[in-house]
């Protein structure tokens, strides 16, 4: 019996060896790792946009956001349907919102908003500190209407991943006074000094 055994544990061995070895079991691949877009800090603009609104959004997702406009009388451009500016009934004091063919292109802060850019400058400020601030990637373009130190004063943003050509960036008005009087973040809309042109 105890022979047996052997013979049957020696053949087991053998048949053992002559299988091929196991294939190696790959790692499961692992889906890339994409950086999540930082949120904007509640009461900062920048060119992505402010809070809860982000440069892109349809006019469906802002009125969901911030409501609908409190003046909807009132005209933005020549034509409503490919440009219209409102008011959301729950934006910030100041702050005037631009849509283009149904999304938002422009977040403008005018009057007496009290919110800053993402670089701490808000109205009232003088073009000197911005200059001094952005350096060689400010862009200064003499006011349409008005003499200097009347100017425009252009920064550019990063532009956004989904579509990286599309331009992203923060205008800021000067007026005669030399000091910000209005300031515009967002798409190419915020190089208009008419509104919607």
């Amino acid at each position: 019996m105890i022979r047996t055994f052997a013979l049957v544990s020696m053949t087991a061995l053998t048949l053992a060896a002559c299988q091929p070895p196991a294939e190696p079991t790959s790692a499961p691949t692992q889906p890339p790792v994409v950086a999540p877009t930082p949120p904007v800090a509640a009461n900062t603009l920048t060119a992505e946009g402010w809070g809860p609104l982000r440069i892109g959004m349809t006019l469906a997702e802002i009125t969901a956001a911030l409501g609908p406009d409190t003046d909807p009388g009132s005209v933005g451009g020549a034509d409503p349907e490919a440009c219209d500016q409102f008011r959301p009934e729950r934006a910030p004091e100041g702050m005037l919102l631009m849509v283009e063919e149904g999304r938002l292109s422009r977040i403008s802060l005018i009057r007496a908003s009290p919110l800053k850019t993402d670089r701490g400058f808000g109205l009232g400020d003088s073009a000197a500190a911005i200059k001094t601030a952005y350096g060689s990637a400010a862009v200064v373009e003499p006011n349409k209407y008005e003499s200097a130190p009347a100017e425009y004063i252009a920064v550019a943003g990063p532009a956004p991943a989904e579509t990286p050509t599309t331009e992203r960036g923060i205008v800021y008005e000067i007026g005669g006074d030399g000091t910000v009087k209005a300031i515009h973040a967002g798409g190419p809309s915020i190089h208009y000094v008419e509104g919607c042109s």
